[in-house]
């Protein structure tokens, strides 16, 4: 094997697939493409209705667990990530959600210069081909197919859902992802002619052909080899052996919000009581590493559904045989989509400039692994607010790679966190009374109707709420003088040459959405920034804002005012 390379990446990941395209495109540099998992070639990970599988598969993910959450009573959380070529692309729901444009201009108010949504938009249209067409915001041309899915058209609870939530006094958006993102309408996802877009099948199946990538399977990284304070490589087990890679122009480390705090703490960059309570000899005391963590977390909505029309009847073996054969076959069908098929962006109370609380729909009532719920028929909204106050941490707490992180969000630790999931609830209950619901809607499972107050409110929600998985923020960007910020604008690791952080760990701030998107974006300019070529030129384009932000909630009285 050869031993030294231009570049060599960490994690073939969301991030680490699109950097590995994009820096051996022109042939003229040498790319180390390192990752822990092994082949996506499963039809659990590529068939998109099966989702749930790899997501909780110690072959295909890191089966990481947050420590006893004191906000949540103890409860601790599962939080996998990514252990495959795609990362957490190959075992995500598949839900394309940039964020709002508001997200990216926040990013460059906390310091991380040039990351405006101006800046950023040419590139999240650079990552995509959207069935509908490229406009001023969405691509057409990039390597990640979008859509939503069977087009809403197999269920009427999606337009009913999208339907109540304008009965309730909110608008509809034709495109979440365009001009408007606040209201209620269809939902995006990274599905491909039926298949899962994740960025190994978009951008590291046609790397691979190139003879200036080697990809390595299976390996344990351990540490960044340092020079001083300039990164010269990177050490990893492969097969119980130590080997030792070196780059000639940059490290980049892709491993994920997790995975990349821990390769830095390991490597003697990080916080140094962290690193001394671990046995690493620190070499940079970087106090940003692995601070910062931000989540979202979410809960199941679920009522009866009075008509035999929801997807609990598709849960059996015979019915998930006959979706398989039709997907094996034809790629469409039920087995092509994720189900989360329509959505809402919603802001929760007056003085808030964009939306704070998503809503995926789902016609289905069912757990988190999968299976039904309860018999009969169901519908589940997934709801959370995705602006949280608290912050949490990532911490090695062994000199060992294989020794897990401790890893606290510190979930629910405010009391407008507290406040958020109030309105919430309240909220979420309003717009499933609504009208449009009737014909549908039969008793509230969970929460339950009799779960009112802030003290039920706030119980049932410690007892109940699960991650979104959107673990990120643990190595943000910032300004220099910024001391928590691990990264400069260019995701170059503060004090260190030669290396740097690509993934969502090098955000600020958790934007309001799901992460796959701003991930993919982040990788696409990262790239540019690696090369040193010109960044694309901004787009400065149109955002709706709602017109009385300030003083309303939402933009009409709903037709049916819930007490």
């Amino acid at each position: 094997m050869e031993q030294r390379y231009d570049y060599i990446i960490v994690g073939a990941g969301s991030a680490g697939c699109i950097l590995a395209d994009r820096l051996t495109e022109s042939g003229e540099h040498r790319v180390l493409l390192l990752e822990a998992g092994g082949t996506d070639k499963s039809i659990f990970i590529q068939m998109p209705t099966a989702l749930s599988y790899p997501m909780n598969s110690d072959r295909y993910a890191w089966q990481f667990e947050t420590q006893a959450e004191a906000g949540l009573d103890g409860r601790k959380l599962h939080c996998p990530r990514g252990k495959v070529l795609g990362g957490s692309s190959s075992i995500n729901g598949m839900v394309y959600v940039r964020g709002h444009a508001c997200d990216f201009d926040e990013w460059e108010q906390q310091g991380a210069k040039g990351w405006r949504y101006s800046a950023c938009l040419p590139y999240f249209r650079r990552t995509e081909s959207w069935s509908g067409g490229e406009d001023e915001y969405r691509g057409g041309q990039g390597p990640v197919g979008t859509c939503n899915g069977n087009d809403m058209a197999l269920n009427p609870l999606y337009q009913a859902f999208i339907d109540a939530g304008k009965e309730a006094g909110y608008p509809e958006t034709k495109d979440y992802n365009g001009y408007q993102q606040e209201g209620f309408g269809p939902m995006h996802m990274t599905v491909d002619k039926g298949v899962r877009a994740s960025t190994s099948n978009a951008y590291l199946r046609r790397a691979l052909k190139r003879s200036n990538l080697t990809l390595i399977k299976g390996v344990v990284a351990r540490k960044v080899i340092l020079e001083g304070k300039t990164a010269v490589g990177v050490e990893f087990q492969k097969s119980g052996k130590v080997v030792q890679c070196f780059a000639e122009k940059e490290v980049i480390s892709s491993a994920g919000s997790i995975g990349s705090p821990q390769l830095l703490q390991l490597s003697g960059i990080g916080p140094k009581d962290v690193l001394n309570k671990a046995g690493v000899d620190l070499v940079h005391d970087l106090p940003g590493v692995g601070q910062n963590l931000q989540d979202h977390l979410e809960i199941y909505f679920q009522y009866h559904c009075s008509q035999p029309i929801t997807l609990n009847s598709k849960l059996g073996l015979a019915s998930k045989g006959m979706i398989g054969a039709q997907w094996i076959l034809t790629r469409t069908g039920l087995g092509a989509t994720n189900h989360f098929e329509s959505c809402a962006f919603i802001r929760s109370r007056e003085g808030l400039k964009w939306p704070n609380i998503q809503y995926h729909f789902l016609p289905a009532a069912m757990r988190y692994d999968g299976r039904a719920a309860f018999d009969g028929h169901g519908f589940q909204v997934h709801v959370g607010p995705n602006k949280p106050e608290s912050r949490g941490h990532v911490a090695i707490t062994s000199a060992d790679p294989l020794v897990k992180p401790h890893i606290e969000f510190n979930y629910i630790s405010t009391e407008q966190d507290r406040q958020d999931w109030r309105d919430c609830i309240r909220l979420t209950r309003e717009i499933l009374m609504q009208p449009a619901m009737d014909s549908y809607r039969g008793e509230e499972i969970q929460p339950g109707i009799a779960i009112t107050s802030d003290q039920e409110i706030d119980e049932w929600v410690k007892a109940n709420v699960e991650s979104a998985y959107h673990p990120s923020c643990s190595c943000k960007m910032g300004a220099d003088d910024d001391p928590m910020a691990v990264l400069d604008e260019q995701c170059r690791v503060r004090g260190i040459d030669g290396l740097r952080v690509v993934d969502s760990s090098v955000f600020p701030t958790i934007p309001n959405g799901n992460l796959n998107a701003p991930t993919m974006m982040v990788a696409e300019r990262a790239s540019d920034m690696i090369l040193g070529k010109p960044m694309l030129a901004e787009q400065d384009v149109p955002v709706w804002i709602a017109p009385q932000w300030q003083n309303k909630q939402r933009m009409n009285s709903p037709r049916r005012a819930f007490k």
